[in-house]
């Protein structure tokens, strides 16, 4: 029997109950909070080939993805210095890290002036979480500030992320621009590998 992933098993089965019982972002967002914050408390579970960092991009790997779309569980692979373009999400989310470190600098788009505003910057270390939403604020960048090593965080959404429409922000204009992430993955985790 391969107990390795049963954390992973367990978060997922839980969020499934939660997002069946619970539909508004008030009801979600802590439940989801608690659970992620009991899955990153352990680090082993993650399977390996969900671990693996890019010297050129960072990765997202798809770990589990609701069949009605509610959510989605996905690793972020970041080798030293990596960032994201600023972007927002479309959706809530809850993140927490793994491994390593991450850095997610807050924006705010001024409709008024069509401009960015910089918000703080958060800089999450293994065990600690971070949450957001359209209604809370989601438009970010993220980053390792790490050099020369790697960071993992676990990201869970409230809905299929990697194929959201979302946006990704010019710094100095605030123009947008939309994409859809996609996965780095082809595969996922086997849940019930026993």
């Amino acid at each position: 029997m391969n107990d390795r992933i049963f954390p992973l098993r367990e978060f997922v089965s839980k969020m499934t109950h939660a997002v069946s019982m619970h539909s508004t972002e008030k009801k979600l967002l802590p439940i989801c909070a608690e659970l992620l914050k009991s899955l990153i408390s352990r680090d082993e579970w993650l399977p390996d080939e969900y671990a693996i960092d890019d010297p050129d991009q960072y990765c997202q790997y798809l770990l589990h993805c609701d069949p009605l779309e509610r959510f989605s569980v996905v690793s972020f692979v970041w080798s030293g210095g990596q960032y994201t373009p600023i972007h927002n999400h479309q959706t809530w989310g809850v993140v927490g890290v793994l491994r390593g470190i991450e850095e997610s600098t807050q924006f705010e788009h001024d409709n008024l002036n069509k401009k960015l505003i910089q918000g703080e910057t958060i800089r999450l270390k293994p065990g600690e979480i971070d949450q957001f939403s359209p209604k809370l604020g989601d438009i970010h960048q993220v980053k390792n500030p790490l050099n020369g090593e790697c960071s993992i965080s676990i990201h869970v959404y409230g809905g299929n992320i990697g194929k959201i429409k979302r946006q990704v922000f010019d710094k100095e204009t605030g123009k947008t621009k939309e994409f859809v992430s996609g996965y780095s993955s082809t595969t996922i985790p086997n849940l019930w590998n026993y």
